[in-house]
Formats: C-alpha cells, structure tokens, sequence
C-alpha cells in the first residue's frame, strides 16, 4: 500500500507567522516558535510507519529553505492556489496523481499531536468503507484530512473559521461520502492555545516536542513575571 503523509507548512516570518500570539510573544518570537512547531511535526511524521512523508511548502520561492534548513530528507511540494481549500486539493490531487492509494494531508502547528492519531488516520482509510478521515480540532476545524480518491467538493468551504468541520461533513454527505473522525486536538494559533501547550507539555515526557518544549522553556525565562502566559 503506498501512502503519503503531508505536512503543510510555510515559511516563517516575524510578523507574518502566529501574528494571534503577540503579543505575549514578540513577531520575531512568534515565527521561531513555528519553526520549533513546524521541526518537531516532522519529527512526528518520520515516526510514522509505512507512509512517505512529504511537506507542502509555502511560498513558491520557499524551497531552498524547506530543503536546506527544514526537511533535507523528506520530499516536497509546492502548495499551488489562492486559497487554503485550493492549495489543500492541490497537493492531495497531485499525490494521488503520483500513485498514493492513501494521502493524508495534516497542519504543523500540533507539536504535541500523538503518533496513534496519525497511525489511525491510515488504520481507518484501510477499511473499504471509509472514504474520508477527518481530525477534528477544538476551534471548528480539523488538523487532517485523508482521501483515498480525489474529493474536490470537500474544499468548497471557508477556512479558518469555526463551521470548517461541519461543513466538510456536510458536504461529505451531500457527496455520498463515508466519513470517520479521528479524535479531537488542538493547533496552537491563540494565547489561550499557547497557554494549553504549556501546560500539557508539563505533564508530558521530555522527548515530546523537544524543540518547542525547548523554545517555551527559554522565553518563560526572559519573561517578566507578570507574563500572560502561564508557566509550567
């Protein structure tokens, strides 16, 4: 079974990248801490069996960077379109054209996000039954979605907005389409989200997310105590 697991990711840059995190965060601040997001993903993403990992990268002229600096190893796209939906078909479309049977396509700012939702995104898109395998987050979106046949329709959808979710399924069924949801998770795009990284990364073994465990731990220590973050 040939599978690909994407990751879509962008650039970073201050005051472009997690622009919702600052303040408590600096610009600057705010995109080293997607890159620390963005470089522990991947290491989640090596650590998934059998899939060929892959980063859809943004901007075009990304790609130097993506493949010098941030996945050397690992193969990449372009994201091509306008629009997230757009840009989300695109590279699931061209996967599939390249001969995956399965292609799931995921965020890269859950730095947290256990391995076994991702192992059962593939384990779901196994059964015959299922056409499409969603991931939930708590905001209204989902941080995956897998296909096994392209699906245009599904990306007929706002995104970044609280009724994401609900209107994939929604279509989903219009298209006669057999969904299954993976457990919820979050991405981290608000002080509050930040908030709950920090707190569950205390509760959590040190090699989870080493990267940004290791960039939180540095900033909480420059902060002043009066931070609007909460310390670990």
């Amino acid at each position: 079974m040939n599978r690909a697991l994407i990751a879509v990711a962008k650039r970073p840059q201050a005051g472009r990248t997690k622009t919702r995190l600052c303040p408590p965060l600096s610009p600057q601040q705010a995109a080293e801490l997607y890159s620390c997001f963005m470089v522990d993903t991947l290491a989640l993403m090596a650590r998934v069996d059998s899939v060929d990992p892959i980063v859809a990268y943004a901007p075009l002229s990304a790609e130097t960077y993506f493949r010098q600096r941030v996945a050397p190893s690992f193969a990449l796209l372009p994201q091509v379109g306008k629009e997230l939906g757009e840009r989300l078909n695109h590279v699931l479309n061209r996967c599939l054209d390249m001969g995956y049977e399965q292609v799931a396509v995921m965020n890269s700012d859950s730095p947290t996000m256990p391995r076994h939702h991702l192992r059962q995104a593939f384990a779901l898109l196994d059964r015959p039954e299922v056409d499409v395998v969603l991931g939930p987050t708590d905001d209204g979106g989902y941080y995956l979605i897998g296909l096994k046949r392209p699906c245009p329709r599904l990306f007929d959808v706002t995104m970044s907005t609280t009724s994401v979710l609900q209107e994939t399924l929604a279509l989903a069924r219009a298209e006669g389409l057999r969904v299954e949801c993976l457990p919820s998770w979050y991405d981290v795009d608000t002080v509050h989200d930040l908030n709950r990284l920090v707190a569950e990364l205390a509760s959590l073994p040190e090699d989870v997310a080493p990267e940004t465990r290791r960039f939180l731990k540095r900033w909480q220590n420059e902060e002043p105590t009066d931070s609007s973050v909460s310390g670990a």
